[in-house]
């Protein structure tokens, strides 16, 4: 038997509404994953991308991700990964430079094994790089019972899907049991039937949006008679929900009623205001709240009062406040390709113009109307803050197991972790 635990999104660096203490959760959180992986003694961590929130993350996010991983190869236990979206450079990997120091080592093409199970890596493509990919994997050791894919991005079936799962499969000179999968910071399983492989995200370890309501976590993945699947649960820094939908007549002083009924202390509180009452003052809102001890308090008003809403910058992270204005316009498909192409900064400042107009051509020649319509970009799976709320997707599945295609919505049991699907008791409780 192999056990693995599968982590992933743990945005280091990222420093949540401006907040030092935020920066510090999201190590906090990977420190509080490798140090479970430590007491559960498992053969192996694999990442599934996005270690880093930003492709220049600074000298002392780069030196606490060091210090987290130093403790893991201190006990023994490897850590391997694949680069994501967020931190992918046109050059040299932070991965590269962990493997060179000899406490992280890059997936990709050619097997790694673990115990009775081959571990392979594919980093995220680009949108416009998927067409003619090839997945070209070399053969797993004859003596491996299983094997793995880890990889970043956002698979068909599940929603918001932009990259095929089925086409990987089918065109994959290997078999996978399973894909363990990051970019999705919602934790999510689906067993695909015809080619008898689990696909899985372990979602985020912080919530790096306030659409992450559910508690965040990482799974630990067995492989033995068959792929067994369970959700580990992280205690992180507290978010406090209020949500207020108010009536004709109520106003701040209403929010403000209510925000008093919670314990706000050392929290993220996070407020929505919906219904038909006035308008509400979000920076009396926010101030009382912090007053209380609140560490970050937001006020956000659902309503229509037909103004236009003021868009926030942030220039501590210049590249998430363009992907978020870029969502914010709607683009069609075919203008997020190009804008996709334009700042992914793989083509030279001197061929971007020869470069998008060569793709135009190509776009046009797909004779697919489709991708030039607008569409709905509200959905952010890279974890900005119109993130697409988590579900109840913790779970655990056996492959063995007569189980349902998409087994999301299994009930957890009172350590927040998910019980078996077949009723038995975990061995690890």
């Amino acid at each position: 038997m192999t056990q693995i635990l599968h982590t992933g999104d743990t945005h280091l660096g990222y420093q949540q509404y401006h907040s030092p203490a935020r920066r510090e959760d999201f190590l906090d959180a990977f420190r509080q994953v490798l140090r479970d992986a430590v007491e559960a003694d498992v053969d192996a961590v694999v990442h599934a991308g996005d270690l880093f929130d930003d492709r220049q993350p600074a000298l002392t996010d780069v030196m606490g991700a060091l210090s987290v991983l130093r403790t893991l190869a201190d006990a023994g236990i490897p850590f391997y990964g694949v680069v994501g979206n967020h931190e992918s450079k046109r050059d040299s990997q932070w991965l590269d430079l962990f493997e060179r120091m000899g406490v992280a080592t890059r997936l990709g093409r050619d097997p790694v094994v673990v115990g009775n199970t081959a571990l392979y890596g594919l980093d995220f493509v680009p949108r416009s790089r998927r067409a003619g990919l090839e997945y070209e994997f070399a053969p797993p050791p004859s003596r491996v019972e299983h094997t793995a894919l880890v990889s970043h991005g956002l698979f068909e079936p599940f929603d918001h899907g932009d990259w095929d799962a089925r086409r990987l499969l089918s065109e994959s000179p290997v078999g996978f049991d399973a894909m363990l999968l990051g970019d999705d910071h919602t934790p999510r399983t689906r067993h695909l039937d015809e080619f008898d492989t689990w696909l899985t995200y372990c979602g985020s370890t912080e919530r790096a949006s306030a659409s992450e309501r559910d508690p965040r976590g990482y799974n630990l993945v067995r492989f033995d008679d068959g792929v067994d699947i369970r959700r580990r649960g992280l205690e992180t820094r507290e978010f406090v929900f209020v949500d207020v939908e108010l009536a004709e007549g109520e106003g701040t002083g209403r929010v403000l009623e209510r925000l008093r009924g919670y314990d706000i202390d050392g929290a993220v509180v996070v407020v929505t205001v919906t219904g038909e009452g006035e308008r509400v003052t979000p920076a009396e809102i926010e101030t009382e709240a912090t007053e209380r001890g609140a560490l970050v308090a937001r006020v956000t008003d659902r309503r229509d009062h037909g103004e236009e809403s003021e868009v926030e910058v942030s220039f501590a992270n210049p590249d998430r406040a363009v992907e978020q204005r870029v969502r914010d316009l709607g683009l069609s498909p075919a203008a997020r390709e190009l804008d996709e192409t334009v700042r992914a900064g793989e083509v030279a400042d001197s061929n971007v113009a020869d470069t998008v107009e060569r793709r135009v051509r190509d776009l046009v020649a797909d004779e697919d109307p489709d991708l030039f319509v607008a569409g709905d970009e509200s959905a952010d799976p890279d974890g900005d803050e119109t993130a697409p709320a988590d579900v109840d997707g913790d779970e655990t599945v056996d492959k063995d197991e007569d189980a349902p295609e998409d087994d999301e919505g299994a009930p957890a049991d009172s350590d927040g972790e998910v019980a078996p699907a077949d009723g038995e008791p975990d061995p690890d409780s």
